[in-house]
């Protein structure tokens, strides 16, 4: 397969974006609400606390971290910022996410006017030698950066941002392993070796890049989904990899559904999906309740992050039923008088993800919506 694509037709692509969008039945780039949002004077308290101290605490490079992982941790934090409806020109955090942009661009394995694709000028946004698993980090800033792209005024930098995406597609292509899954590293590096979490994040990353115009192979995603249905167990759970099946992970089923919702997969009602069907129930069962019991197999954050972008897309009453459970819920845990919050993998990702969950409701990331 060829992922040789040059800058002029990328160039090309995100001019006919719309068209692009239409023909192939996603998401249209633009803006939009899918529900009209609930305003409680707790969760804004709550948000705007937690924007603030991600402001105050991003370095004066651009970036986030947390232990080793400062590319996923600022393409996290940056669509935290961007949630909130600032971009890098407007709003209250415009320097924030410029910054953090900047920091993405600079952590791209991507050089302009270099040709190749190995070694420094791979694609890979990220840094191999620090961190271990730095595709999620990749996955992760495909994602922010796209999001970003729709809405960037300056025409170089907007340029320069097709070309950084363009290439990070390319990686993505070339690290999928040959059962269509991707591991902790590009599956050249790690033996072929695949689990959810981390295909999760290639495949969403991917999604915001076609929304944006960025050409993606469709056998890459076509590949990612059979991988997905393939991980599926009996009970509608998915195992944590093709190659440790059977133990079905609540975790990583809500995560594959937010991304087969993000590749056209939907539960729909006239022309219904089985496999589609079967994990949702299975998340509704073991879910649904938004209380402790996401902490007996770790992760609530990382869980509750994707399925609330699953239930965001169900019927109005089911969502806000849903919504005002979950946003209850976060705003009962315990946050810093600096507006943090603490827990597994450390402040900056715990605050990125409630923040994220508790702007949902704006309807703001095209990425996000139905």
């Amino acid at each position: 397969m060829s992922f040789g694509i040059n800058r002029r037709e990328a160039l090309n692509t995100l001019a006919i974006g719309a068209a692009t969008a239409a023909l192939a039945n996603v998401a249209d780039p633009r803006p939009r609400q899918a529900h009209a949002g609930k305003s409680d004077p707790k969760w804004e308290k709550a948000t705007e606390a937690g924007l603030k101290w991600l402001a105050k605490n991003q370095s004066n490079r651009g970036h986030w971290d947390a232990g080793n992982y400062p590319t996923a941790m600022t393409a996290l934090g940056g669509t935290a910022m961007i949630c909130s409806g600032s971009t890098t020109t407007q709003g209250p955090y415009k320097k924030q996410i410029a910054r953090a942009v900047d920091f993405l661009i600079s952590m791209s394995n991507y050089r302009r006017g270099e040709k190749g694709g190995g070694g420094k000028n791979n694609g890979l946004i990220g840094d191999p030698l620090r961190d271990r698993q730095y595709t999620y980090g990749h996955g992760f800033s495909m994602l922010f950066l796209s999001q970003v792209l729709g809405e960037e005024e300056d025409a170089d930098r907007r340029e320069e941002l097709i070309e950084v995406l363009t290439a990070s597609v390319q990686f993505a292509g070339k690290a999928q392993t040959k059962k269509g899954g991707w591991g902790y590293v590009s599956a050249q590096d790690g033996s072929d070796f695949d689990e959810g979490s981390t295909t999760i994040t290639q495949v969403q990353g991917l999604r915001g890049c076609r929304n944006a115009g960025i050409v993606v192979p469709k056998e890459v995603i076509e590949r990612a989904k059979q991988y997905i249905y393939m991980c599926k167990n009996a009970d509608g759970g998915i195992s944590y990899s093709s190659q440790n099946m059977g133990t079905s992970r609540p975790a990583i089923t809500a995560a594959a559904l937010a991304c087969l919702y993000n590749a056209g997969e939907y539960d729909n009602k006239s022309k219904p999906n089985k496999i589609v069907q079967d994990m949702l129930e299975y998340c509704k069962k073991n879910l649904g309740r938004i209380g402790e019991e996401a902490q007996h197999f770790g992760h609530w954050h990382y869980t509750y992050l994707y399925y609330a972008q699953v239930m965001y897309r169900q019927e109005k009453k089911e969502w806000e039923e849903f919504r005002d459970r979950l946003y209850g819920k976060i705003v009962s845990q315990p946050q810093s008088a600096d507006g943090s919050w603490q827990g597994n993998i450390g402040p900056v990702y715990v605050t990125s993800c409630n923040l994220i969950m508790l702007q949902l409701d704006k309807g703001l990331l095209p990425i996000y919506q139905k």
